[in-house]
Order: C-alpha cells, then sequence, then structure tokens
C-alpha cells in the first residue's frame, strides 16, 4: 500500500491516476491495494482527518473509496468535505461499508456519494465500479470542455455581431472608432469606481460600443449635416435609441440584452429631462447612466465637424453643473474622482489630425 508522496513508476510513460482509500479495516485496504495497484498510484488513510490531508495534496486523487465507520470523522463528514473543496469537488466517491441499510445509504448520496457497496467487495467489482465511475466522470468533464468551448466560440461570434455593428454606426456618424474606444474605456473605469462587480464591468465594456448603432437608421442628409439640425431633423435624431433597440432585439444573452439597455437609455438624464422615455433618477438603468457620462464627457472633448473640442476643464465644469440634473451626482462625483486615468486613456486614444 503506497502512503504520502508515493508513487508507482509509469507504465509506459503514461502517469498512473491517483485513488485515495480511506477506511480503518487493514483488510479491506489490503484488498484495494491487491485489486488495483496495477492501474492506480493509491494513497491509504485509516481516518477520516488523515484521508483528508492525502486528498489536499497535488495530485488530487481521482477516486476516493471510503468507509463509512471510522474513529474521529466518520465517512459522511469526509465526504461533505470532499466535495466542499474545489479540487476533489468532482471526484467519484464510492462507499465501501459493512452498513447495508437503506437509511445509511440513502444519507450517504445526500452527502455527496457517487456510489455505495456493501463489505465484503470483491476484487473484480471493485475493478469494474471503479473504472466505470472514472469512465463517466472522464465523460462528463470532456463534455463539459466542449460545452465550456461552444459557449466561448458562440460568445465569441456574439461579439464580432456586436463590433460589425459597432463599426457600421461609426460609418454612419462623424464620430471616429477612436471616440467608440475611449467611450468603452470610460465606462469601464467609471463601472469599477462605482464597485460593479468584474464580470458586469466587462460586460458593460463590451456592450458601451453598441450605444449609438441605432443611428444606422437615420437618414445620411440629417446625421451627416454639418450645420444645426431643425427641430424635425433633431426629432428624427432623437429616436436613435430606440432604433438601436430594436436592432439588437430582445435576445436573451446577457451581452446582447445589456448593449439593448445602453442603446436604449444613455439619453436619459437623470431629472428626466432626457429622450426617448423621460425616465428619471434611479429609473434609469445603471448601465445607461454610466455610458451617459462617459459619452457626454468624449462628444465634448472631440473635435466635431459642427464644433471644435471643449478643453478638460472646460468640460469638466460644465458637467459639475449638470451633477444631480443630466448626470446621476454619485456617479459624477466618481467619475471625477478618476480623472487622472480618464485622461490617460484620452491621451492613449487620441484623434489623429487630419491630414492637410
Amino acid at each position: 500500500m503506497k502512503q504520502a508522496g508515493d508513487t508507482h513508476p509509469p507504465r509506459h510513460g503514461v502517469e498512473l491516476r491517483t485513488l485515495l482509500a480511506i477506511d480503518d479495516d487493514p483488510m479491506t485496504l489490503s484488498i484495494i491495494d491487491s485489486a488495483l495497484r496495477a492501474e492506480f498510484r493509491i494513497l491509504a488513510a485509516q481516518d477520516g482527518e488523515r484521508g483528508l490531508h492525502l486528498a489536499r495534496l497535488d495530485p488530487a486523487p481521482d477516486l476516493v473509496l471510503l468507509d463509512l465507520s471510522m474513529p474521529g470523522l466518520d465517512g459522511y463528514a469526509v465526504c461533505r468535505t470532499l466535495r466542499e473543496h474545489p479540487a476533489t469537488r468532482q471526484a467519484p466517491v464510492i462507499f465501501l461499508t459493512s452498513h447495508n441499510d437503506e437509511f445509511c445509504e440513502i444519507r450517504a448520496f445526500e452527502h455527496g456519494a457517487t456510489d455505495y457497496l456493501s463489505k465484503p467487495v470483491g476484487p473484480r467489482q471493485l475493478q469494474i465500479r471503479v473504472r466505470a465511475h472514472l469512465a463517466f466522470a472522464q465523460n462528463q468533464r470532456l463534455l463539459e470542455q466542449r460545452v465550456a468551448e461552444r459557449t466561448q466560440e458562440n460568445e465569441r461570434l456574439q461579439q464580432d455581431l456586436l463590433d460589425s455593428l459597432g463599426r457600421a454606426a461609426e460609418f454612419r456618424d462623424n464620430e471616429t472608432g477612436l471616440h467608440v474606444q475611449r467611450m468603452s474605456h470610460y465606462s469601464r473605469l467609471l463601472a469599477r469606481a462605482a464597485d460593479l462587480d468584474a464580470p458586469t464591468t466587462e460586460l458593460l465594456f463590451r456592450a458601451a460600443p453598441l450605444h449609438d448603432v441605432g443611428k444606422i437608421g437615420i437618414p445620411d442628409r440629417i446625421l451627416l449635416k454639418p450645420g444645426p439640425l431643425t427641430d424635425d431633423e433633431f426629432d428624427l435624431v432623437r429616436r436613435h435609441p430606440e432604433i438601436g433597440a430594436a436592432i439588437l432585439g430582445g435576445r436573451e444573452s446577457a451581452l446582447m440584452s445589456l448593449a439593448r439597455t445602453v442603446a436604449l437609455t444613455h439619453h436619459e438624464r437623470w431629472d428626466g429631462n432626457g429622450y426617448p422615455q423621460g425616465l428619471a433618477g434611479e429609473s434609469i438603468p445603471l448601465a445607461g447612466r454610466i455610458v451617459a457620462i462617459a459619452d457626454v464627457f468624449d462628444a465634448l472633448t472631440s473635435e466635431r465637424p459642427y464644433k471644435a473640442p471643449w478643453s478638460t476643464d472646460e468640460a469638466i465644469d460644465w458637467m459639475r453643473e449638470q451633477r444631480g440634473r443630466h448626470f446621476d451626482p454619485r456617479l459624477l462625483d466618481r467619475f471625477l474622482a478618476i480623472e487622472p486615468e480618464i485622461l490617460a486613456i484620452k491621451l492613449k486614444f487620441a484623434d489623429q489630425p487630419s491630414p492637410v
């Protein structure tokens, strides 16, 4: 019987899988060793505490054979602890016990058992059960890996679609692609400053470039007009959040759903005087409030055919005046507190001068 740190030599260069046997009966441990040592690196413990210590070694056991009644921790407690630890959470646990009543068997499965065998267990039965459970566990891991790979592929395709839509919107507008990059990074910085969790922050970073995708539906004669818009023309421009929401649709994907929210609500104002729905205060989704600040700051400090860029001080002063009117006051305070990081992004993604 191999103890902690001992290993069988690899067969034909193949590393043996690790099996952990926890049983206070030396005879049972001997049967396990005789039946399985040709196929596995076997670690053995005669009590629960020692067994849990061995289970935390590297590599973690691929399968655990576990007695029910032992000194100290019983099999139920050991199994529950194994299921709570990340390294052994998925490892098959087979109970080997002289308790063959239904109550004990049910409790074992309630504590995370994979299988339940009554002693005495013959070597052939042990070999068959162990091989079957390891094969099933391996197939389960492969399935989970394939699902994860397919999910990543779907997310990549979805992101490619959003990037394409974002570029299409840029071609329709006088804004540059660098505007989209800057305001996306501003949005991510502000989301972090507002204590959003990391996954939501990254999701917002990926969704923010679609804020103006609805401009695809605005006629060029209006969207590219160098001079002031008439009231009727401006009314058409104000439709772009709803057009964007319609383009992005009501899909179940978290990314598409957040992109739709951003497109629909980034022109709402804290005081209720925004568009298209006239939402006010915290009835405006947080993502929309964040992107509104990022978008306006970049719009103010960027050159457009119809205006020169404002200085950073001018933009900050105006935005302070709009605290609690245009912008969520708490979020604006967070934005102003990270001004050095904002300016670093502004410099990194600065527009290049047009060739003369």
